[in-house]
């Protein structure tokens, strides 16, 4: 559990916090297609337990979340980053970029090593992302090159290379 000013708190989302996770997507997002790609995850072999990571407040109502996935790049083990989404009224107040962080603290510890993302490399730069094909991996995404990014982690040791092959449940988005 990762603390930040005694007001909100991150840890790794509980069996529990499925329809608090729900809401906060279905509240981030104009649709229900990010709330609708958590479900399906977690249900999904590509789900990892404890790369899915959840803010809350002093109350422990689930503010914010980032999920780490399973992603094959090259033939080769990666994680994808996606959804990440907060709460509109505790937006802009860094809360998402301390679940992100939280997450991928928890994805370095656990050996992984490598990260992608598809975002706004404004935001996602904070992080460490870079263009993808920086790091040699190339993204499903026609015209999204710019913000096709990844980061790679302490365990990275230039491995894996290669097309990024998101699992089914993305294919819904």
């Amino acid at each position: 559990m990762i603390e930040r000013t005694g007001v909100v708190r991150a840890r790794p989302e509980e069996p529990g916090d499925a329809p608090a996770v729900r809401r906060v997507h279905m509240a981030a997002f104009p649709s229900p297609a990010e709330a609708d790609l958590v479900d399906t995850l977690r249900k999904d072999p590509v789900w990892l337990p404890g790369l899915s990571w959840v803010a809350v407040d002093h109350r422990g109502l689930v503010i914010a979340h980032a999920l780490l996935t399973r992603l094959d790049v090259g033939g080769g083990d990666a994680l994808a980053l996606a959804p990440v989404g907060v709460a509109p009224e505790w937006q802009r107040r860094g809360v998402g970029t301390f679940v992100v962080r939280s997450a991928l603290e928890a994805a370095e510890a656990a050996g992984e090593r490598l990260v992608v993302v598809l975002g706004d490399p404004r935001w996602y730069g904070r992080f460490g992302f870079a263009p993808a094909a920086d790091h040699g991996v190339d993204g499903p995404f026609d015209g999204a090159a710019a913000h096709f990014q990844a980061l790679p982690l302490a365990a990275h040791d230039g491995a894996p290379r290669g097309v990024a092959v998101y699992p089914p449940p993305f294919a819904q988005v």
